[in-house]
């Protein structure tokens, strides 16, 4: 019981993971040329790109930990119940 629940517990976190992971790389900033001015909107809209994706990568590192550690759980459940 408890390894089918550490099992299904690494596969949502590392389904979750890779779909953030995903959204994360989807923000692109928009490049600006040489001779473009920029204004404080400008300004705003990439500090706001940048902070989406650094949310979503920090979901993502945190959903990789946690599937990470569901696998190291079900790994020592293993050791211990045939050792």
């Amino acid at each position: 019981m408890l390894v089918s629940i550490l099992d299904a517990l690494a596969l949502i976190s590392a389904l979750a993971a890779a779909y953030l992971w995903w959204r994360a790389s989807g923000n692109l900033v928009r490049r600006i040329s040489l001779t473009e001015k920029l204004d404080a909107q400008d300004f705003n809209r990439m500090v706001t790109a940048m902070n989406r994706s650094q949310m979503l990568n920090r979901r993502a590192a945190l959903a990789t930990a946690v599937s990470a550690l569901a696998i190291a759980m079900k790994l020592a459940h293993d050791l211990v119940t045939r050792g």
